[in-house]
């Protein structure tokens, strides 16, 4: 198979010779941002490829090499116990990448608990009602009110909860910053998408605030903006 920078461009964090530690296929997705702002947090050199699924990049027969399943993002790690691994799954890549470096993920058994918690809650519960909310509104074939009233119905329920959860907590899981505020914050950085607002969920919209403040977040957010502009 020929390289696959013969199909897609190459964009690092700086000035590379020879390829990093890290690769990522991704693009201005809620999914895709998770994994830049942990990279970024966590201070890993990377480079990353922009597959532009606009134009329908992710179905191209040399991403469907890298994942059959035709999404983005995709990490490939060259240092990963003597060997190249390949990880799609976003849930998955923070958690490799937060066993990986010792942080983002705590080694206090309930606390760590409280993490899975809430990733598989994002996991299982928001990403999807975000994510259908915003398919029936924008790119339904046709209009289909049941669909619209129930997905949004559960968007917003589903971000109620977590709204309960942060009247409480400085971060979705207890009091430090971990790698379920970044699944969540990826796909409310993007909640234009389903029409979600958080005007009715104080506690989140402070969350949100705090964690779009962060430098390394901000960082993660450029890169993959950065690939619309380039697309």
């Amino acid at each position: 198979m020929p390289p696959l920078s013969r199909f897609f461009p190459r964009f690092s964090t700086g000035p590379v010779k020879e390829t990093l530690m890290y690769e990522l296929y991704a693009f201005a997705t809620p999914n895709s941002v998770k994994v830049t702002i942990a990279l970024e947090e966590l201070g890993l050199p990377y480079t990353l490829h922009g597959i532009n699924i606009r134009q329908g990049e992710q179905g191209g027969a040399s991403f469907i090499a890298l994942n059959p399943n035709g999404k983005v993002p995709v990490l490939i790690d060259r240092d990963a116990g003597g060997e190249k691994l390949l990880l799609t799954e976003s849930a998955a890549i923070l958690v490799h990448l937060a066993e990986k470096t010792g942080r983002l993920l705590p080694t206090d058994a309930p606390a760590r608990a409280r993490v899975f918690e809430q990733l598989f809650f994002h996991a299982s519960a928001l990403s999807p009602a975000f994510g259908q909310a915003g398919f029936f509104r924008r790119f339904a074939s046709e209009t289909l009110p049941l669909a619209i009233e129930r997905f949004d119905n559960e968007a917003r329920r589903v971000l109620g909860v977590l709204d309960g959860v942060l009247a409480h907590r400085d971060f979705v899981a207890g009091n430090a910053f971990s790698i379920a505020d970044i699944a969540h914050f990826g796909w409310l950085w993007r909640r234009s998408f389903p029409g979600i607002a958080l005007d009715r969920t104080p506690h989140v919209a402070r969350w949100y605030e705090q964690i779009a403040a962060r430098p390394g977040v901000q960082r993660g957010i450029d890169r993959v903006e950065a690939l619309t502009a380039r697309n």
